[in-house]
């Protein structure tokens, strides 16, 4: 059998064609994947940001859902047209980082889909010890969503968000809003800062409260939010210099500033304030499989909204037209379908 897989070949290119499925070997299993979700690391990928990193050609694509085609020699429980999610994190087991019990920042972690080969193909084959079941009351273009929701898991987690924090979260767009929508289910009191009309209004819509920086004053306007307080955390999502001040200049004395935006180059950062209100900077990468689990436990039951952030589902023949879309900014989160909708389909 000859599938269809989507390769990046250089900056702003990509290429749809012919890939010969990959037989699964021990402790593998071959995937059908349903649905794709771009994301933003995919994009700095597109855009040839990442080529030290990514060997084209390469499949690219992490955050996916879909259904188990084949199973390899040793794996037990799981058989064909069981619908699955990736965690797509290989580890070494020997550095430091995973001795000493940190397998998900491996100092020599394979993240699948960018450092080895991605979801965006009709078929993938991955090592069984990356496969979070899914439940069958859960829709698998909702299901696409549980990477970047396990992500704002793992986030508000570092955070430590609990009932009555007020939490603030710089960047609106799909990872934002989702640590905002999880860390209201843990009880805190959200506020979202976000520029982009369109991503506000859908905050809104999902119930979320707004600021826009251009015309708010943030830190003012949470100091009366919290009778000159300051929040209890804030979330630096947007990977601006900018974001980077609001994030430090609206918290509380011991306040929680968590970095989840990848900075590619130095920022300026208030060391005086640190200082004077004894804050905390709190660094959050990927995810774990509790997270997963969590995550999709969320989306199953609706707390995440996962319809609401989907805004546009394409073909995967159209894949480069959804990547060149989303540079505009008007969509949260696209899938490229992959054509492997349904356990028959998938066969």
């Amino acid at each position: 059998m000859t599938s269809l897989a989507v390769r990046y070949t250089a900056a702003r290119t990509l290429t749809t064609g012919p890939a010969a499925p990959v037989p699964p070997g021990p402790g593998q299993v071959e995937l059908a994947p349903a649905y794709v979700g771009i994301c933003g690391t995919d994009l700095h990928i597109f855009h040839g940001d990442m080529d030290g990193r990514v060997k084209a050609p390469a499949v690219i694509g992490h955050e996916m859902s879909g259904h188990v085609v084949r199973v390899g020699p040793g794996v037990e429980g799981y058989a064909p047209g069981d619908p699955v999610t990736v965690m797509p994190l290989s580890w070494d087991g020997t550095c430091p980082a995973c001795l000493n019990g940190h397998r998900h920042i491996c100092q020599n972690l394979d993240f699948i889909g960018i450092d080895s080969p991605g979801a965006m193909q009709q078929r993938w084959t991955v090592p069984a010890s990356t496969l979070i079941r899914l439940p069958e009351s859960l829709a698998l273009d909702r299901a696409a969503l549980v990477e970047p929701t396990a992500v704002a898991v793992h986030d508000v987690g570092r955070a430590g968000v609990s009932d009555g924090d007020r939490v603030v979260v710089v960047g609106g767009g799909p990872v934002g809003l989702l640590i905002a929508l999880v860390a209201r289910a843990s009880g805190g009191e959200v506020r979202v800062v976000e520029p982009n009309p369109q991503r506000r209004r859908l905050a809104e819509q999902l119930g979320l409260n707004t600021w826009d920086p251009g015309a708010d004053d943030v830190p003012e306007r949470v100091r009366d939010w919290t009778q000159d307080a300051g929040a209890d955390i804030a979330f630096e999502v947007s990977g601006a210099e900018a974001g980077v001040q609001t994030a430090v200049d609206v918290l509380a004395v011991r306040g929680r500033l968590c970095l989840v935006a990848i900075h590619p180059r130095p920022r300026a950062v208030d060391l005086h304030r640190f200082f004077w209100r004894e804050l905390t900077l709190i660094g959050a990468r990927l995810y774990e499989r509790q997270d997963f689990e969590t995550a999709v436990r969320l989306i199953d039951e609706g707390t995440i909204p996962a319809e609401q952030l989907i805004s546009r589902i394409v073909p995967l023949v159209d894949a480069l037209d959804a990547f060149t879309s989303l540079e505009s900014g008007g969509d949260v989160k696209v899938l490229v379908d992959c054509g492997n909708t349904s356990p028959e389909a998938a066969a």
